[in-house]
This record gives structure tokens, C-alpha cells and sequence, in this order.
């Protein structure tokens, strides 16, 4: 081992091939973790006032709070996965055994009992939308630190982060398509329908479709679980809470990306949650959601087979930096749209859909390269703790985006829906704060975020340098340790 060069380590890296399977199996996952995520940022504000009837005021502030609270549940996964190794590696049993639970609490938060008073309701939505946020936490940090663990390759990874995000997106559009087609159906009803039977049946929707992601989003984190192996081989089996902070408090890469992505993310969040209030006061219809969803995930879709190109060719750094322009072009006209103008809305939600799809998913790529620029700073490989810190600045921005955008609603004096009025006329204010939320903000935010992103110092050339002395430096020192605990001579 002690006569191996950087050459040669150079080299391995260029020939690591993963199996297709591998990658495709990755992509599961993030299918699967859609079925939940995507489901509650594009749909759990509008269930929440619309069908279970409490005040957007109430749900900014539980926003707020329990997204605050999965924040830190991703720390505690963090150092939970950093103190984990088994025999099936560090990270898949995670994914194995946390699979059932997660989608159980996704139907279990889509089903707040309509026979309580709204402080119970309240208080109900609450638990459940804090136990899912710490069961997410557990299956979602151990998947994104996953790809960090099957290959160091750039374009390697880079076929991971498109696979995820090919699965994400393609997750995000068959919920739409199940759940916003059937509400929009419902409204020829509405005029032989108590308001109460109205909202029992779009409750009734939600239900099935909660119960059904129980079943398909199992098989697909199985998949991902028979399918992806971890592979990079460590010097020590598990990381102190000591050597987890000198891994990361000298992380300078981490800490740009996570300054660009706060302020990034605080738009893209808070588009998700005012989706469905476009396509219904400023589009005409809740059915637009379908095209919406369609659109910026079609985006993700049709982009993710070139991202390793775009990769090689431009850059993850350059990618993120300048692709936030399509945001700010396509916001700023979103939010001049005139209402009912279908075909101008969607085209210009494709074009901020570029810079979202692009941006969002690099993101994840250069995470996975500040494990290596940890590693060689420290000695010491964190996926756990490095994804965590980058997760926990995710969900900071999830809480103040969807705290955002429904105190923009209140803010703009939205009327939520009530069992005497199920369909109430809004205020002119509130759709002016509608188009703000999906339009203005991305663009404010993704310009400052371009601006905190320039200084980040990971180029690509520079990872792979990073890369290369850190595993000829661990192969030297001999001693490894192998994806199941063993030690490699």
C-alpha cells in the first residue's frame, strides 16, 4: 500500500465505473422521499387551511416552528449516522428500516380528524408534522450521504445527483397528478354538496393517496436499498462528536455553499407552498397545478441525463453560479403575468424552472465534495455530520419559506376556507402576495445568493487534487476500514 503514487490514485478514480443499477437505484430513492416531501411543501398549507379549516396565520407560525424543529432532528440523524456502523454499511440500514414508518406518518399528518375543535386540530397537526419531520430526518440524511459513500469519481456523482433528482422529480409529478385533477373534479359537486360533505370528500382523496405511497414508496426505498452499495473505504469505523466539529468548523466550502443556499432555498421553498394558490386565484383553476408541477419538474426531467455533461463541461461551481439568472428572469415576469394568462405563466415558470432544476440539484453534488475537503483538513470522514449541516440549512429555509409564503397569504388578508364558506372570494391584496410569494422573492433571494457564491474556493479541479492526496495519504497510514466494519489490510 505504502508504494502506491498520486498517479495511480489519479487514475482509479478515472476508471471507477458504478453499475447502472447503482445509479438507477439511487434515483429510487429520492422517488420515494418525494412521495412525502413533495407532497407536504405542495400541498400541507392548502390541506391545512382549506380542507381542515385552520387560519393561515396558525399555520405560519406552526410552519415555522416545526420546520425549526426538523432542523436539529437532521443534527441528531447526523451524528447518529457519523456513530453507526453495521454490517450492511453505515447509511442503508436507514433507509431499510425507516422506509414504512416515514410514509405511515405522511397519511397519518394528511388526516387531522375532522371532529375536533380547531385547538385540537391544531395541536394534532403539530405532533404528527414534527414526528414525520424527525422520521424524514432519519431516512433522508443517511440517502444523501449515501452518494458521498459509493464513489469519490466527479462524474460519477454527478450520474447520482441527476438519477436523484430524475426520481424526485418524477415522484412530484405523479402526486400532482393524482391529487390536483380530482380536487378540480370535485367543484362540479360543490352545488349538490353540504360544504361539510365537500371537504369530506377532497379528505377522502388525500387519504387514498397517502395509503397508496405507503406501498409504492416502500418498494422504491427497498430498491434503493438492494441496489446501492457503499463503496469508499475510511480510516476509522465511527467519528466523536470532537472530531466531527474539526471536521466541519474548517469547512469553508460548506460553509459558502450553505450561505447560497439559505438565501437560494428560502424561494424555492416558498413557491412550493403557494403552487396550488396560483393555479386557483391568479391561473383560475387548482387542475393548473398539474401543468405547473409538470413544468418545473419536466424541467428536472428532461435536464438531469445532461447535468454529468454540463458537469464536466462548465463546472458545478459555474453552473450554480450563473444559472440563478434564469430565476431572476423568469421570476420578475411571473410576477407581471396577468391573471388568467395560462400560456405566458407557464412559460415563464419554466424558465425560472431551469435555474431551480440546474441550481438545486448541483447543490447536492458539491455537498458530497465538501466531505473530501473535510476529510483531508481533519483526517477524519463525517458524510453523516457534513450532510446534516447542509440538510439543517435546508430545512431552516423550508421553515422560513413556508412561513413566508403563508404569512404573505395573512399578510395579504387570504381567507381560508371555512364549512359555511368553502370557496371564498379573495381580496386583491392576497393575490398581489400570492404573486410575490411564487415570482418577486425567488428572484430577490437568488440574486444574493449568486453574489455569496462567488467566493466559493472547490472548483472540480481542485476536489480531485484534495481527493488524491487525502486517499494516497490513507492507503500510506494502511489499516482501512471497509463499507461493513472490517479492516482492509
Amino acid at each position: 500500500m505504502s508504494t502506491i503514487t498520486k498517479e495511480q490514485i489519479a487514475q482509479s478514480f478515472v476508471d471507477e465505473r458504478l453499475q447502472k443499477r447503482s445509479i438507477v437505484g439511487y434515483g429510487f430513492g429520492d422517488f420515494a422521499n418525494n412521495l412525502a416531501f413533495t407532497l407536504s411543501t405542495a400541498f400541507l398549507l392548502y390541506y391545512y387551511t382549506d380542507v381542515a379549516g385552520l387560519s393561515a396565520a396558525a399555520v405560519a407560525t406552526m410552519f415555522f416552528v416545526v420546520r425549526l424543529w426538523d432542523a436539529f432532528a437532521d443534527m441528531f440523524a447526523g451524528r447518529l449516522v457519523d456513530r453507526t456502523m453495521t454490517r450492511m454499511g453505515k447509511f442503508r440500514p436507514f433507509i431499510l428500516f425507516g422506509a414504512v414508518p416515514l410514509l405511515f406518518l405522511s397519511f397519518l399528518t394528511f388526516h387531522v380528524p375532522s371532529s375536533l375543535e380547531d385547538g385540537a386540530k391544531l395541536l394534532y397537526a403539530y405532533v404528527t408534522y414534527a414526528v414525520l419531520g424527525l422520521l424524514y430526518s432519519l431516512v433522508n440524511i443517511p440517502y444523501g450521504s449515501l452518494a458521498s459513500a459509493m464513489t469519490q469519481s466527479v462524474k460519477e456523482r454527478a450520474k447520482l445527483v441527476s438519477s436523484r433528482f430524475f426520481g424526485g422529480a418524477l415522484g412530484g409529478i405523479v402526486l400532482t397528478y393524482i391529487i390536483a385533477p380530482k380536487i378540480s373534479d370535485l367543484k362540479g359537486e360543490k352545488k349538490t354538496l353540504s360544504p361539510a360533505a365537500y371537504q369530506e370528500k377532497v379528505q377522502a382523496i388525500f387519504t387514498q393517496t397517502t395509503l397508496l405511497f405507503i406501498v409504492i414508496g416502500s418498494l422504491a426505498y427497498l430498491l434503493t436499498w438492494y441496489f446501492c452499495r457503499e463503496q469508499v473505504v475510511r480510516t476509522s469505523p465511527r467519528v466523536s462528536i470532537r472530531e466531527t466539529w474539526d471536521t466541519l468548523r474548517n469547512n469553508k466550502p460548506l460553509g459558502y455553499l450553505c450561505a447560497a443556499s439559505f438565501f437560494y432555498l428560502i424561494g424555492l421553498f416558498a413557491v412550493g407552498g403557494a403552487s396550488a394558490y396560483y393555479a386557483q386565484y391568479v391561473m383560475g383553476d387548482i387542475k393548473w397545478l398539474g401543468p405547473i408541477t409538470l413544468v418545473n419538474s419536466g424541467i428536472s426531467i428532461i435536464a438531469a441525463p445532461f447535468i454529468p455533461k454540463l458537469v464536466d463541461r462548465f463546472g458545478k461551481k459555474a453552473i450554480f453560479q450563473w444559472c440563478g439568472l434564469f430565476t431572476v428572469v423568469g421570476g420578475i415576469a411571473l410576477f407581471f403575468t396577468p391573471s388568467g394568462a395560462a400560456a405566458p405563466a407557464l412559460i415563464f415558470l419554466g424558465i425560472k424552472g431551469i435555474g431551480a432544476a440546474l441550481i438545486n440539484t448541483i447543490m447536492f453534488g458539491l455537498e458530497a465534495d465538501t466531505v473530501e475537503y473535510g476529510e483531508w483538513t481533519s483526517g477524519k470522514r463525517s458524510e453523516g455530520a457534513t450532510y446534516a449541516v447542509f440538510s439543517f440549512t435546508r430545512k431552516i429555509t423550508q421553515s422560513i419559506g413556508g412561513a413566508v409564503g403563508a404569512a404573505a397569504l395573512a399578510f395579504g388578508g387570504y381567507l381560508s376556507a371555512t364549512a359555511a364558506v368553502p370557496n371564498p372570494v379573495q381580496p386583491e391584496t392576497a393575490v398581489t402576495a400570492i404573486r410575490f410569494t411564487i415570482g418577486l422573492l425567488p428572484a430577490i433571494v437568488a440574486l444574493i445568493a449568486m453574489v455569496i457564491f462567488w467566493k466559493y474556493p472547490l472548483t472540480d479541479d481542485r476536489f480531485r487534487e484534495i481527493r488524491n492526496e487525502t486517499e494516497l495519504r490513507k492507503r500510506q497510514l494502511g489499516h482501512l476500514i471497509a463499507p461493513d466494519g472490517t479492516v482492509v489490510d
